[in-house]
């Protein structure tokens, strides 16, 4: 019987990805250790960059909209009423992704250096794009009225099922830093000193 260990090495073995950095996976070269997602002194650029708190902010914000967003849009899809209002989230929703992914783009560089695509949050990123990408087809597609309102509904979902998959990427992400703390400072020593700066 297959138990979630045995699965985890095997995935592990045959796991020849070379964004380690990004993906938060360990290489051979990694001999077992996972490296941290933010050095000492990035972590100190963190916890000292103001943006740090408006991504804190700004990310259950968007969360909830999303959700407001999403009924409102399956509910004009499922009974053809309310298409206002449905309209009017979205919009709502794509300003919101707008300025979280211009703000964390600040972030990123305040921490990293860079405004997009740090090796920390490489792939994070790169899904970031389209999820931005498909937001702003909708309002291409509603401003230019070149689909009718059912397909910019239909589009506006797939924008959704994208934002899912790169918030969970990220909630993820921050979740094995937090745990690679907590296993850092557990050890103790130089690899516990570095890796309680991960988080």
């Amino acid at each position: 019987m297959f138990t979630g260990d045995y699965i985890r090495r095997v995935i592990g073995a045959g796991d020849c990805c070379p964004f380690t950095a990004a993906s938060g996976r360990r290489s051979a070269s990694d001999h077992g250790r996972v490296r941290p997602l933010y050095t000492p002194e990035q972590r100190r650029r963190r916890d000292a960059s103001r943006w740090t708190m408006v991504q804190g902010v700004l990310a259950p914000i968007q969360f909830a909209v999303f959700l407001v967003s999403l009924s409102l849009v399956l509910n004009y899809l499922a009974t053809g009423q309310g298409l206002a209002l449905a309209t009017g989230s979205v919009i709502v929703k794509t300003l919101t992704l707008y300025t979280i992914m211009i703000t964390g783009s600040i972030w990123e560089r305040d921490v990293f250096g860079k405004y997009l695509f740090a090796p920390a949050f490489f792939w994070e990123d790169v899904v970031s794009m389209l999820v931005l990408a498909l937001h702003t087809a909708y309002l291409v597609a509603l401003v230019s009225g070149a689909v009718d309102a059912e397909r910019q509904m239909w589009l506006a979902l797939a924008a959704y099922g994208s934002y899912v998959v790169n918030a969970a990427q990220f909630v993820l992400k921050l979740r094995a830093a937090r745990l690679q703390e907590k296993s850092g400072w557990a050890r103790g020593g130089h690899d516990g000193a570095m890796a309680g700066h991960s988080a």
